[in-house]
């Protein structure tokens, strides 16, 4: 196998050595290649365009943000044919969390997760993109 070095500050070493030990990678090498790998078909899944994916969306909002709500009901209508379950609930009365499964090609999905990310107001948006493999 190839080797590669790479510098790296000495927080983000700090860090990588705590992820070694909480996940249990037997190698900084292991915890690398698996992160690359893992960008890699984000990557790989980035280039596809029309093929089919599944989506789970996470946004989170304040709230107090009312507005954040009425956006993404409007987005739920838009996309209705992309969006299959839509869940939604409050954090400690303090933030909402909207949870959106969607499935369809990976451009429309990708244009979803813009247009959520694009609200003001919002204050994350994590999500996992699948592609079907079947």
């Amino acid at each position: 196998m190839p080797i590669v070095s790479v510098s790296l500050t000495s927080t983000i070493l700090n860090d990588l050595e705590k992820l070694i030990k909480k996940r249990g990678y037997y190698s900084r090498s292991e915890a690398i290649r698996d992160a690359i790998r893992a960008m890699l078909l984000d990557y790989d899944l980035s280039l596809k365009n029309e093929d089919m994916v599944f989506a789970m969306i996470i946004v989170v909002n304040d709230f107090v943000r009312e507005d954040v709500e009425i956006r993404l009901s409007k987005l739920r209508h838009e996309f209705n044919n992309l969006i299959i379950e839509d869940i939604h609930r409050h954090i400690k009365e303090q933030y909402c969390i909207e949870i959106f499964l969607a499935e369809g090609r990976n451009s429309e999905v990708s244009d979803l997760i813009g247009r959520i990310r694009g609200i003001k107001g919002v204050n994350q948006v994590k999500y996992l993109v699948l592609p079907f493999f079947l």
